[in-house]
This record gives C-alpha cells, structure tokens and sequence, in this order.
C-alpha cells in the first residue's frame, strides 16, 4: 500500500485543508421524523456507538417523560481537529464532543464557545481511554510495546496528526511510554531515547488516514501489521469478532474528552434542553453508557470496574505528565513531533 503521510505539508497550514473539509457528505443528515426538538452534535470519529446507540436514546426517553417533548439528534463524526475545523467554518453544531481541549481552546478562541467548559464535572471531560496497539490475530509479530513498532519491517498504520485528535494522542502516549521506562530503569527520563524511538516508529508508518476510525477501517480491510488507536476501538472489534488482538503496553496515556456547548449557535429557546443534555452526559445513566462502550466513566470508577475488558496498564499518565495541552502540543506536537521527526 502506498504511504500517505503528510510530510510534505506544513503542520499548521490548515487553510486549504479546511475548504476540503467543508463537503456536504460531512455534514450531518436530518433526521428521518421532524421532532419538538432537535440538537446538532458534532462528535470525534469514535464517540458515535456510544452515542447514537445509547445516549442519544436515554435522554430523549428522559427528556420525553419530564417534559412530554420529542428529542430528535442531528450528528457528524470525525477527526477532532477536523471537527473543530467545521465548526470554525460554520457548521451548525450546538454541542462537540472533542478528544483534545486544545481544540476546545480553538472553539474558545474563535468565539463559538463563551462558556467555561470547566465548571462541567469532571472539569468537563465526559469520558477517556488509554492508547493500545492491535495487532493481527496470534500477534505473529510479537508485538509486546510501542518499542516493538521501531522494529524494521512492521507496517504501522496511524491516523493523522493534521486532522486527528487520536493521532496526537497516540504520539504523547509513544514519547511518553519512553520517558516513563527509561525513568523506571535510571531514574531519569531519557529524552534522546524517547525521540529515537518515536522517529523509528514513524518511519514503519505505511498510511495516515484521516482520524481513529479511519484508521480502524484501513487496518480491518487488510492494511498494515499493527494499528495504535483507542483502546475501546479494538474492544469494539473483538465484540464483532475480527481477527485481532489488542495489546496493553507497559506505559500509555489516558487521552480525555471535553465537551463543550457551541454557545454561539445555541437559541435562547433551545438553551434549557441543550444545559439538560450537557447535565445528562455526566449522569451516572451516559456514564455507564460510555462504560459499555469501552470508554472508562469520568465521574466513576465503581463503574469502570464493571467492564472486565479493560487491560491492566502498569504506569499509565495523562496530559498533565506534560504540563496539560498548553505545554504538550508546542513542546511535544510541533517542537518534537513536527520538526524533529516528521520533516526529517
């Protein structure tokens, strides 16, 4: 399969990126039946089982038994970044749900949100997952780490950094995994080692697809040796019985996922069922929806316990490892990431 990285555009430029994206395919389809009420959700790729599937319909019945009210939902998945991109753009979402606060930031920044996400539970962070590897079916080759992706000859599928939210993630959770190790084994974080076996691992990268999903359909249609994505991802694949494996590695990080109202596009008369719809996705009822769809509660971990799925993870981090998004993007995305390894 021919590789298509990015590594001939520039990180940020996202302008032309941006019109691409804006196709009328992207944008969510009305819904079948016209309802009381209808909210517009643009979500990141892999949020959409959980959410049509179970959110979705448990606040509609709430909301129709407190309020006598039809709730009908507008939704668009993909890419965080490209997410963020749409709504920046124009698109009409009154709530996204991103895997990264920077693009909340971005939302923040153009406007399009004025309130504070943070004052949500959680400190607005719906749910999270940590990042895995899944390998195909007897692992045949013996993939146990991120380190073991470096190795010459493995075919690495990774969504891209451009558009993908995931993509970022799976970058923090590789340079991390390796400061982490190498601080277990000398008591200090050994950067150069970290650097080394990031750029080993991108150049096994055969195929940069446009987010996590992508990504997951490349590797089930046959591509590629090995795919680092959300460790609910391949739990969904297993439950749909593909030929996989997912492997927990030693050190990885939990990415979290803010959700944020598009105060902008909200009415006032839609406000009270869009605050509801925010509240309900703390509720301990979208809590243990999320867990059932592999996604770990935010608000819980009684909850987590239930899904015996989850892999042991021995020294898992988050974002605040790095100093939160503020410090991990330039100093890790653009400074490291970008220059010292994706331009080499």
């Amino acid at each position: 399969m021919r590789k298509t990285t990015s590594r001939s555009v520039p990180f940020l430029a996202t302008a032309a990126f941006v019109s691409a994206l804006l196709v009328v395919s992207c944008l969510p389809k009305p819904p079948a039946e016209s309802g009381d009420l209808t909210i517009t959700l643009y979500g990141f790729s892999v949020m959409k089982e959980s959410l049509e599937k179970a959110v979705f319909p448990g606040f509609t019945a709430q909301w129709k038994q407190l309020h006598g009210q039809t709730v009908q939902f507008q939704s668009s998945f993909a890419g965080s970044e490209t997410v963020t991109n749409q709504i920046l753009q124009g698109a009409p979402a009154e709530v996204a749900i991103l895997s990264i606060e920077r693009d909340a930031q971005r939302l923040q920044k153009g406007g399009f949100v004025t309130s504070d996400w943070h004052q949500l539970p959680g400190r607005g962070i719906v749910n999270k997952t940590p990042f895995v590897i899944i390998v195909r079916q007897g692992n045949p080759k013996g993939i146990k780490d991120f380190s073991d992706l470096a190795k010459p000859g493995i075919r690495l599928i990774h969504p891209d950094p451009v558009s993908s939210g995931g993509a970022q993630w799976s970058i923090l959770a590789i340079y991390g995994s390796e400061l982490q190790k190498s601080k277990k084994e000398s008591s200090e974080p050994d950067k150069g080692r970290a650097l080394q076996t990031l750029r080993a691992i991108w150049k096994n990268v055969i195929s940069t697809p446009g987010s996590a999903r992508e990504a997951r359909t490349t590797f089930e249609l046959g591509n590629g040796d090995a795919l680092i994505t959300y460790e609910l991802e391949g739990l969904l694949m297993k439950e749909a019985k593909a030929a996989i494996e997912v492997v927990t590695p030693q050190s990885t990080i939990f990415s979290e996922h803010p959700a944020v109202v598009i105060d902008k596009n909200v009415t006032a008369a839609k406000r009270a069922v869009i605050d509801a719809f925010m509240a309900y996705l703390w509720s301990d009822e979208a809590q243990q929806a999320f867990v059932k769809y592999h996604f770990y509660s935010s608000t819980n971990d009684t909850f987590n316990q239930a899904n015996t799925a989850f892999g042991h993870i021995e020294m898992p981090f988050t974002i605040e490892y790095f100093g939160g998004w503020d410090k991990a993007y330039p100093e890790v995305i653009e400074q490291i990431f970008r220059d010292q390894v994706q331009k080499k």
